[in-house]
């Protein structure tokens, strides 16, 4: 197998075009951009992790008329576009800003954040307080903004004053490049100080974009793309470009054919079809199948050193995964059943609202479908066409994000189970009454949401386990014990006695009864109290049968 350098977390294109880094090439991006006369301000929104930043520190290296890139542009695409080239490459003044790590926890902590980002623009711009072309008013304003000083009107006006020294010093527009735009807003919304930010958002966006005369063009990536009226009002020369929109659909993650000729000079062509249904499966555009780029880097990186690596999910460690437990613990919404469906394999149909406002988020289930299909949670099914807004089949998009799915409802079901009354249940288990105990138990698994295919032993295990560890009990589970290894062992040291537990998964509804049975006679067979009865006075045998949301248990001491 050969070796491809990957550069895990790489966001600077420079960087891995000069350390030679293996990179799938996306310079086309620029022909897209320029190939019309680009919009004033576009917006283009995406999932995270799907190439962004990396993107748009590529537009910074290929316009910036500060630096000299066309040796990191060799053999691009981009580079056989020679009228391009000459007409913008290293021909306009650029202003960089990520805005990714401005997430305080107070307004004041984010303004901080987002005055240091500012500092350290003109810092890096020092040139221009020593530009005769420039007004001595805007170079004190400058020199302000460098020192990490000046009043919040100064901060906001920050990329305004940016973009009118540049273009004095230069003569030439400067072009906005502002990355993760909208990350302020989504941290301010769960931190509680929304409305400051949205004001503060809106009057530096209004300055910096909105009748700037020292504004060649502006690109904005994010996650989401706010509601117009929110931050961008008064912008007329505004274009969105969504995951349901024809333009930039390749422009961001990786097609079939660009993952499929990674796999191949990286040795790694027999891994297409895992890869295929752990990372792929999203849908930009018309019909695009789009794979996460964070997650096919980091198994080919894995692989290298590991052959035998398996597939996990990568991108469960790289944010929050919030939105998907405020989403289940809503009891004011009816979407079990629709969670189940997409559990299962299928799709549902539901409204999608592409222009939103990070407080009205969770204000209704068509907001939650629609942040849970914009974030990346969930992707149109195959021959949906991208252009129908009034309804939109959705589906999950494959292995990583359905395990990212179960994760976050059995923590949330074993954080509900921590909540819950539980007294009846558990008089109900150590008395050795099966009848109760399983209306009990099937309450809980009728307010659960069913994983369907996963509903094997192993999963009625958890749920037996975390009850039981939830109400401070010592849980054993597989250990040896007499001829074989019990699935659980239920110690009640304070009442010296135990409960010996064997689950059984059904293969029908008919069947529990018969499983249930089997299991108690499989703990009598097997000898399995046999490691407790020297440490309690008593021991009670559990036969638990289930069977998706239905269950049977019996006992016998």
């Amino acid at each position: 197998m050969s070796t491809t350098k990957i550069l895990i977390g790489g966001e600077s294109f420079r960087r891995i075009r000069e350390e030679n880094c293996y990179y799938i090439d996306k310079t086309f991006l620029l022909k897209e951009l320029l190939s019309e006369t680009p919009a004033m301000v576009s917006l283009i929104t995406r999932p995270r992790r799907f190439g962004k930043t990396l993107n748009m520190t590529m537009l910074q290296d290929f316009f910036d008329i500060r630096q000299d890139s066309s040796k990191i542009f060799e053999g691009l695409a981009v580079s056989r576009n020679t009228a391009l080239c000459e007409a913008w490459m290293n021909k306009y003044p650029v202003i960089f800003l990520s805005m990714k790590c401005v997430e305080g926890t107070r307004f004041t902590h984010a303004l901080g954040q987002f005055q240091e980002l500012i500092s350290r623009q003109c810092i890096d711009a020092t040139y221009l307080l020593q530009s005769e072309k420039i007004d001595p008013i805007e170079k004190e304003k400058l020199s302000f903004l460098k020192s990490g000083t000046g009043e919040l009107r100064l901060l906001e006006n920050a990329l305004l004053t940016l973009c009118r020294a540049l273009y004095a010093h230069w003569g030439k527009p400067a072009i906005l490049l502002i990355d993760e735009y909208d990350v302020p807003l989504a941290r301010a919304e769960e931190m509680g100080y929304y409305a400051e930010m949205v004001s503060f958002m809106r009057n530096m966006l209004g300055a910096a974009l909105k009748t700037n005369t020292s504004l060649q063009f502006a690109v904005l990536t994010g996650c989401l793309r706010i509601a117009r009226e929110s931050i961008f009002t008064g912008l007329n020369n505004f274009k969105t470009f969504g995951i349901s929109d024809t333009k930039f659909s390749t422009c961001f993650g990786f097609t079939s054919h660009e993952v499929d000729t990674l796999l191949t000079d990286a040795g790694l062509s027999h891994k297409k079809d895992v890869m295929r249904e752990w990372y792929d499966g999203y849908r930009f555009g018309h019909a695009q199948e789009i794979y996460c780029p964070w997650d096919i880097l980091q198994y080919v990186d894995d692989l290298q050193s590991n052959p035998n690596a398996r597939p996990k999910a990568y991108w469960s460690n790289t944010s929050s995964n919030s939105i998907i437990r405020k989403f289940i613990g809503r009891t004011d919404l009816n979407t079990n059943s629709k969670f189940e469906t997409l559990l299962a394999g299928g799709s549902i149909e539901v409204e999608i609202c592409e222009t939103l406002t990070y407080d009205s988020l969770h204000s209704s289930e068509e907001n939650l479908w629609s942040m849970l299909y914009l974030t990346g949670y969930l992707t149109r099914a195959q021959g949906e066409d991208a252009e129908d807004t009034d309804t939109t089949r959705l589906i999950i998009p494959n292995k990583e994000i359905r395990k990212i799915f179960i994760q976050s409802i059995r923590t949330w079901f074993n954080d509900s189970m921590k909540q819950m009354p539980r007294e009846i249940l558990l008089d109900a288990f150590w008395s050795g009454d099966g009848e109760r105990f399983t209306q009990q138990l099937s309450r809980i698994l009728l307010n659960s949401i069913s994983f369907y295919d996963d509903h094997h032993e192993d999963f009625y295990h958890a749920v037996i386990a975390g009850l039981f560890i939830g109400c401070g009990y010592e849980v054993r589970s597989n250990h040896e014990a007499g001829y074989g290894r019990p699935d659980m062992v239920i110690m009640d040291r304070r009442n010296a006695r135990a409960a010996v537990i064997e689950v059984k998964h059904a293969v029908s509804l008919n069947s529990l009864s018969a499983d249930a049975i089997a299991a108690l006679h499989q703990i009598e067979e097997k000898a399995y109290d046999a490691a407790v009865r020297e440490d309690v006075d008593d021991v009670l045998h559990w036969g638990m049968a289930f069977f998706k949301k239905r269950c049977l248990a019996r006992a016998q001491s």
